[in-house]
C-alpha cells in the first residue's frame, strides 16, 4: 500500500468511499450489494455489517474472494467493527485467508464472524484456526455448510486447546469425520469458554458410535457448555444410552439438539431418566426421530417429575399416536415449567385435537408456544399447522455485553417462518 494511497484512504469521509478507493487500487470490481450496505453504515462507533447472501436482493452478485480481499482491507481501517455476516456466498479458502487478517489485527473489536455456507475447505479452516490462536476478541465463529472435512476439524480442535475467548462455534454440515469429532470432544474437556457448539451431520460410517462415548466422557468434565447440537448424526438408542451417562453428570447444559436421528422408545427412556435426576436441560429437540407412543409416555412422566426444569420440547414427526400425544398434553397441563411444545407431523386424531384446543382455550398454551391451531368443521375438531418452530439457539452473542449468554428477548423464543 503506497503512501499516496494510504493518505487517500485516511482522507475518506465514509466507509463506502474507503471501500471504493481500495477497489480502485486493487483492481477489484465494486460489488453493488457491498456498496449499498456500506453507504448505510456509520463507522464512527461500534457497528455490525450484515452481508448475508440469503437476505440480499435479487440481481446482486454473490461475494467472491476478490470481494473478501477489498472488504477486509477496508475494514482493517475501522476497528470498531463488532460483527460481520458474510454467509451464503462464494468465498473459498483464498477469501478466508483475507478475512483471517481481521482476526489477526490487534486493534480490531470483531466479536462475531459468520461464514456459513460458503466454499471454504480444509486450508481455509486451517488459516482461520491459526488466526484465532492469538485472538482475544472473537466470541462467535459460524462455519456451518463449509466442507472443511476431517483435517479442518482437527485444526479447529487444536485451536480450542489454545483459544480461551471463543464462546460459540458452528460446524454443522462441515463433513467432519470420526477423528475430528473425537478430537473436538477431547478439546472440550479442557476448554473453559465455549458455550455453544454445533457439530450436526458429521460423516460417521461406524456403527459403534464411538463419538457418543467420547462426548459422554466430555460432558461430566466440561463446566461451561450451555448448548449442544448433534442433529443428523445417526444416533441410535445405544448411542443415546452412552450419551445419557454423561448427561446425568453434567450440571450446565441447557439446550440439547438431537433432531433427525434414529432415537426410538428406548432412547427416549434413557433421556427421561436424565430429566428425572435434577438435570438442567431446559430445551430438547427430538424432532424427526421415532419415539412413538411409549417414548412420548416416558418423556411425559419425566416432565412431571419434581427434578425436571424442561421448558421447551419438540417431538415433531415421531410417529406418535393418540395415547402418546394425550400423555404429553396432560404433562403440559401438570408441569410447572414446560411452556412450549411442538407436535406437528404425528397422528393428530380428534381426541388429541380436542385436548390441544382445550390447552389453548384456557391459556395453558398460546399460539406462539406451539405449532398447531385448532379449527372445527361439521362439529369435528382438527389441528392446522402453524409455522412456529423450536428456537434454534438458546445462547446468543450480545455486542453490548461481555458476559453474553443469557436468554434472548421473550418474543424470540419461537421462530415464525
Amino acid at each position: 500500500m503506497t503512501m499516496a494511497f494510504l493518505a487517500k484512504v485516511i482522507a475518506s469521509e465514509t466507509i463506502s468511499e474507503c471501500y471504493k478507493a481500495i477497489c480502485d487500487n486493487e483492481g477489484v470490481t465494486i460489488n453493488p450489494f457491498v456498496l449499498e450496505n456500506l453507504e448505510r453504515t456509520t463507522a464512527t462507533r461500534s457497528f455490525t455489517l450484515n452481508l448475508a447472501g440469503n437476505r440480499k436482493q435479487k440481481g446482486f452478485p454473490r461475494l467472491t474472494d476478490n470481494d473478501a480481499l477489498a472488504l477486509s482491507k477496508c475494514l482493517l481501517n475501522y476497528p470498531t467493527l463488532t460483527g460481520l455476516d458474510m454467509g451464503y456466498h462464494n468465498i473459498s479458502d483464498e477469501g478466508a485467508a483475507y478475512l483471517a487478517k481481521l482476526l489477526e489485527a490487534q486493534d480490531m473489536m470483531l466479536r462475531s464472524l459468520d461464514l456459513t455456507f460458503n466454499n471454504i475447505e480444509t486450508n481455509g479452516a486451517e488459516v482461520l484456526a491459526s488466526s484465532l490462536q492469538g485472538n482475544s476478541s472473537l466470541l462467535s465463529l459460524r462455519l456451518s455448510g463449509n466442507k472443511i472435512g476431517r483435517n479442518g476439524g482437527l485444526k479447529l480442535a487444536g485451536m480450542l486447546r489454545v483459544n480461551m475467548t471463543l464462546q460459540e462455534l458452528e460446524l454443522g454440515e462441515c463433513d467432519l469425520e470420526m477423528h475430528s469429532m473425537i478430537d473436538l470432544s477431547t478439546a472440550l474437556k479442557n476448554n473453559t469458554t465455549l458455550r455453544s457448539v454445533d457439530m450436526s451431520r458429521a460423516l460417521l460410517f461406524s456403527l459403534l458410535e464411538e463419538w457418543a462415548v467420547h462426548f459422554s466422557k466430555m460432558l461430566p468434565v466440561n463446566s461451561t457448555l450451555v448448548e449442544l447440537h448433534l442433529g443428523k448424526m445417526g444416533l441410535t438408542d445405544t448411542g443415546m444410552e452412552r450419551l445419557s451417562e454423561g448427561l446425568k453428570l453434567n450440571h450446565r447444559l441447557r439446550y440439547l439438539d438431537l433432531r433427525c436421528n434414529l432415537v426410538s422408545r428406548d432412547g427416549a427412556l434413557h433421556l427421561s431418566k436424565v430429566l428425572k435426576e435434577n438435570c438442567p436441560l431446559e430445551v430438547i429437540d427430538l424432532s424427526s426421530n421415532r419415539i412413538e407412543d411409549p417414548g412420548a409416555e416416558y418423556l411425559s412422566e419425566a416432565i412431571c417429575c419434581e427434578g425436571s426444569v424442561l421448558r421447551e420440547l419438540s417431538v415433531c414427526r415421531n410417529n406418535i399416536g393418540t395415547r402418546g400425544l394425550l400423555s404429553l398434553a396432560q404433562a403440559l397441563n401438570d408441569s410447572s415449567t414446560l411452556t412450549h411444545i411442538y407436535i406437528w407431523g404425528n397422528h393428530l386424531e380428534e381426541p388429541v385435537c380436542q385436548a390441544f384446543r382445550e390447552l389453548l382455550s384456557i391459556g395453558r398454551l398460546t399460539p406462539e408456544q406451539t405449532d398447531v391451531r385448532p379449527y372445527e368443521v361439521d362439529g369435528h375438531v382438527f389441528l392446522a399447522e402453524l409455522f412456529h418452530r423450536l428456537r434454534k439457539h438458546l445462547f446468543f452473542i450480545d455486542d453490548n455485553d461481555q458476559d453474553a449468554g443469557s436468554d434472548p428477548p421473550q418474543q424470540q423464543q419461537s421462530n415464525t417462518q
